[in-house]
């Protein structure tokens, strides 16, 4: 790989991360038009996760720093529960899904499935309930759906969103609550595969230092604009435009499968 793929993906990576156009799905997409294959880049990923995990923390750095203060309130027992679900999930059918996803139809069908949920996002009445105001089942509700996504072409901001949203979530505690979950989510894919990110053997060969740092720089810039793009947009309740993106890219997917081939 050379500095110039590394900084497409990562990109592709921070921006995908956060808008609700799944992030897995879109990395898939293009390590398969730049030819590499399906476990070549499972370390780089996870760098590339790592990246974006920083502007979590500087924009949401007040309420991070408060969970640091005071681990032991309601606000880190939601988060624990709205991550239980992914982390079953992942356990119990994240090898199968990786190899059931592999191909461009049922990723396709997975974008149809955010399409969907982005497209009734707008039409969900104005939610009404505040940060302290969330319940556990409210935060359940937000997981399960959340384990959707480990499902590649399912957008994990995009789905927590509107499961937020379904639960009468206000816009602001919407947004917050869902980029919050990402947090155990990119640390416990971390976790997942760091025996390899120890070892390193595979990403030094196949991308080497140099881009992998451009890669991470690249996925931590492109994450910071994208928070703040969602942010602006889910206040004013507009992801549908997202939707209109998916449902073309779902159809891109389906005629590659069986006419093009260009990239599966």
């Amino acid at each position: 790989m050379n500095v110039f793929q590394a900084v497409i993906l990562g990109i592709i990576q921070g921006l995908t991360e956060f808008l609700p156009v799944s992030s897995s799905g879109h990395l898939a997409i293009t390590q398969g038009l730049f030819g590499f294959g399906e476990y070549d880049l499972v370390a780089f990923d996870v760098l590339l996760h790592m990246g974006t995990l920083v502007p979590v923390i500087i924009i949401f750095w007040k309420d991070i720093w408060k969970l640091i203060k005071q681990p032991f309130q309601k606000m880190t027992l939601l988060l624990v529960i709205g991550t239980l679900p992914a982390v079953i999930g992942v356990v119990l059918m994240g090898d199968r899904i990786d190899a059931l996803f592999g191909g461009g139809l049922l990723l396709a069908a997975a974008y149809v499935i955010t399409g969907t949920l982005l497209w009734i996002s707008d039409k969900l009445p104005a939610g009404y309930k505040s940060e302290k105001e969330i319940s556990f089942f409210d935060a359940l509700f937000v997981g399960i759906i959340q384990m959707l996504a480990i499902t590649p072409g399912i957008s994990r901001s995009g789905s927590t969103i509107v499961g937020s949203l379904f639960r009468g979530l206000d816009k602001k505690t919407a947004a917050s609550f869902s980029f919050l979950l990402s947090i155990p989510a990119i640390l416990g894919a971390f976790v997942l595969h760091l025996g390899e990110i120890v070892r390193g053997d595979a990403m030094v060969e196949t991308v080497g230092f140099t881009a992998g740092l451009a890669g991470f720089l690249a996925a931590m810039l492109s994450g910071y604009l994208a928070i703040r793009v969602m942010l602006r947009l889910i206040k004013r309740r507009n992801l549908r435009v997202f939707s209109y993106y998916v449902f073309a890219l779902a159809l891109f997917l389906a005629l590659d499968h069986f006419v093009l081939g260009i990239v599966f």
